[in-house]
């Protein structure tokens, strides 16, 4: 690890600290996922297997003998059976699109760019459900929880390299029975993946967010005149009235929203979109929001 990559965790991990200092730690609750047995298990509120108390029962035929807790049958007459509560497997992962589009930062390119503010978002995501006990990766790692997580997933993402084209998404294979995966991305490319991962994580039962993050400019297209647009991966248009193209700009957006918010919603997953020229903590809210209800 360079001292450069050092560095660059370090702010990333304080700014994210900062950010997720504001809430109150996440803990998931418990949602369509697979009910088998794992370390940080949600209780389901029912008998199960698992290995916290749940009640005290009368026995009935079908009980074996060694089932009976005959301690607490000691106490009358009537034999009780102690059931432990069901629980179920959860973990989190984040996924950050690498798509070059990430790197847009406005028309100066010099501010805070798309993959800058993901990546506070995520991890500030990630520290606040560490902080609640849950076990958090990016996608496709093992989860772990803790401070030794926190501090490997400041350095993942502080080192998360752009690709060289447009465009990027989850791979489906990556998709697993109790995760609840939180996608961030300019979410502007279309691509097959990005439905077959959400439709392998609906088949496990699973669940996702997928939060569009976009700049001002992409919101707005305040641009006039003659232009050149060219995108990172290399892609141009010239036009000599820009201007006149917002009106089929914004409603190629709203579609592409629209089938953004359709596929979550058929795969049982969330939709939302975030401005870069609003306060990351707006995101923050509405992410904690939606996760701990669901």
């Amino acid at each position: 690890m360079s001292a450069g990559s050092a560095s660059s965790a370090a702010i990333l991990r304080a700014r994210a600290e900062a950010a997720a200092g504001a809430l109150p730690p996440l803990i998931l609750t418990r949602g369509p996922v697979a009910a088998t047995v794992a370390p940080g298990g949600h209780g389901l509120r029912r008998a199960g297997t698992g290995e916290d108390f749940w009640q005290y029962r009368p026995a009935h035929e079908g009980d074996t003998a060694r089932a009976i807790d005959w301690r607490r049958s000691a106490r009358g007459d009537a034999q009780f059976v102690r059931d432990r509560e069901r629980q179920t497997a959860r973990t989190a992962a984040i996924w950050i699109g690498r798509g070059a589009g990430m790197a847009y930062a406005g028309q100066g390119a010099a501010g805070e760019t798309k993959q800058d503010r993901a990546r506070l978002i995520g991890l500030s995501l990630a520290l606040s459900m560490l902080r609640g006990g849950e076990r958090v990766s990016l996608l496709g790692r093992a989860p772990g929880g803790g401070n030794v997580q926190a501090g490997q997933l400041s350095l993942d993402l502080a080192g998360q390299a752009l690709l060289p084209g447009d465009g990027d998404a989850p791979d489906p294979a990556m998709a697993r029975p109790g995760q609840v995966v939180v996608l961030i991305d300019d979410f502007l490319v279309e691509t097959p993946l990005l439905a077959q991962f959400l439709g392998n994580l609906s088949g496990f039962g699973s669940t996702a967010v997928l939060l569009q993050l976009l700049h001002p400019d992409e919101e707005e297209f305040p641009f006039g005149g003659a232009v050149r647009f060219e995108t990172a991966g290399g892609l141009r248009h010239d036009t000599r009235d820009a201007e006149g193209l917002r009106m089929a700009y914004r409603a190629r957006l709203a579609a592409r929203r629209e089938d953004l918010s359709r596929m979550a919603t058929q795969a049982g997953a969330l939709f939302g979109t975030h401005d870069l020229g609003r306060p990351a903590s707006e995101a923050l809210i509405w992410l904690h929001g939606v996760l701990a209800a669901r």
